[in-house]
């Protein structure tokens, strides 16, 4: 029999809202129809999901709009999911807000992701997530920490994302973790990213991972990186490389690396060349190489110019990616290009070495200023803002453990430096602020990327003034 109300006979209708209560079996459509018929609301929403089944959508409809006018929640909810897919937003917020005034928290947290996400009504949808949350949807309360962090509202947002975390929602108790680290609470950083790395959130660990190798745990570093490998995360397979890789255990490092490098991460490439290189195998060291001086990594470009010409005698590939790593700064691939193109006899050699952007830095990381560095990073760029560049980071803080590491007894490094070299006291001074407030959060917000290309231009320029490169 065709039910009454069907327009439509498409053998499926994707999305389907799944039924949140039991459903009896006993029914057969004709006593369902009956029943529908003469006023059962519970019938008419059974009905209507049996016609969804079968992709009679305007039957659907029918049935449960003529339950939910007559107070069915769940026809109700249906049918906001029903114009929700269908890019009906209007109707859609209607029916939810008609099943979410009963109380309905799932209704609720769809009502206040439509209100936030396609109206842009901030105080609507605070509102609807606090009723959602309240009735103990974890995901609701993630989402409503967020707003508050958005509104500017720290306290609320820790007390939500509390209650999101302590229902088990890893995301806000990774959330919690970035938050006690902004403000210098490296305590609570720890207590919740520990939370959820032992629940598998692999960035978790990863940055627990940091954390500890910043305060020289490596012990406990290690463990909390091994975690994040287990899991896949490339960041945390780099660092546990590195770790091992000092170790002297080449071969783990190379799993290690390789895994991270097949992720993407450019530092794992580079490094994946390395030890390939260190265990003779210099095919997968071209590979590598080639992958990370493919996106621009000026390091592995000079590694791989080194790798063709000793051990293929291609010069040809040397040049190219030595020139690739000189136009990027890096100085000792300069100089390489220059020697290879003075052996090779070329009267233009002069116009073929480029004149790099800026100087490359290739001093070795200190792995807790590397660590803090990635950290900032990873807290600037949360919530999909634009973050500066961890290599830049770096930079910074290189540069200043570089230029103040030799001081003479307790000097004042700022004056000191102003005096030394010439350099206006205020941008010696934002620096040093800067160097502050990534090795110590919770002093200042974080340097936005602007700032941190005016303060990477003065350690240039400083290291440029004091004869250091």
């Amino acid at each position: 029999m065709t039910l009454v109300g069907a327009m439509e006979t498409a053998t499926t209708w994707p999305g389907i809202p799944v039924p949140r209560v039991a459903e009896p079996g006993d029914f057969t459509e004709a006593r369902l129809l009956a029943a529908a018929t003469e006023g059962d609301l519970d019938a008419a929403h059974l009905l209507g999901r049996l016609c969804a089944e079968r992709g009679e959508r305007s039957a659907a409809r029918h049935w449960w709009e003529r339950a939910a006018r007559s107070g069915n929640v769940d026809s109700a909810y249906n049918l906001g999911v029903w114009h929700e897919r269908h890019g009906t937003c209007g109707e859609a917020i209607d029916w939810f807000e008609r099943a979410a005034g009963t109380g309905d928290g799932e209704a609720a947290l769809h009502l206040a992701t439509l209100l936030l996400d396609r109206k842009g009504d901030v105080t609507g949808a605070r509102r609807w997530f606090e009723r959602a949350a309240e009735s103990g949807s974890r995901h609701a309360a993630h989402r409503l920490a967020l707003l508050c962090e958005d509104l500017g509202d720290g306290t609320e947002a820790r007390r939500w994302h509390r209650e999101a975390a302590l229902e088990g929602d890893l995301r806000s108790a990774h959330d919690l973790g970035f938050l006690g680290y902004a403000s210098g609470d490296e305590e609570e950083a720890r207590h919740w990213w520990e939370f959820a790395a032992r629940g598998g959130h692999a960035a978790a660990a990863h940055h627990l991972g940091l954390l500890l190798h910043a305060d020289g745990d490596e012990k406990g570093a290690e463990a909390a990186y091994r975690l994040g490998f287990r899991a896949g995360h490339p960041g945390a397979s780099f660092r546990l490389g590195q770790l091992v890789l000092s170790r002297g255990d080449v071969r783990a490092a190379r799993t290690c690396f390789e895994q991270a490098a097949h992720a993407g991460h450019i530092e794992g490439q580079r490094m994946a060349g390395v030890v390939c290189v260190e265990l003779g195998d210099r095919l997968a060291a071209v590979h590598w190489y080639g992958r990370a001086a493919g996106v621009g990594d000026p390091e592995a470009a000079y590694s791989l110019g080194l790798l063709l010409v000793a051990e293929h005698n291609d010069l040809k590939g040397g040049r190219h990616w030595f020139r690739q790593a000189a136009t990027r700064g890096h100085y000792r691939a300069a100089m390489e290009l220059r020697t290879l193109l003075s052996l090779t006899g070329r009267p233009d050699w002069d116009e073929e070495i480029p004149e790099p952007s800026a100087p490359y830095w290739d001093r070795p990381a200190e792995p807790g200023a590397a660590a803090r560095a990635e950290l900032a990073v990873a807290s600037a760029g949360r919530r999909g803002d634009r973050a500066p560049d961890a290599a830049d980071l770096m930079e910074i803080l290189g540069t200043w453990d570089l230029v103040t590491r030799d001081l003479p007894g307790p000097a004042d490094a700022v004056a000191w430096l102003v005096a030394t070299s010439g350099l206006h006291a205020t941008a010696v001074e934002h620096l040093d602020a800067v160097c502050a407030t990534l090795l110590c959060p919770g002093r200042s917000p974080w340097p936005t990327p602007a700032e941190v290309d005016h303060v990477l231009g003065t350690a240039r320029d400083l290291r440029r003034r004091l004869g250091l490169r």
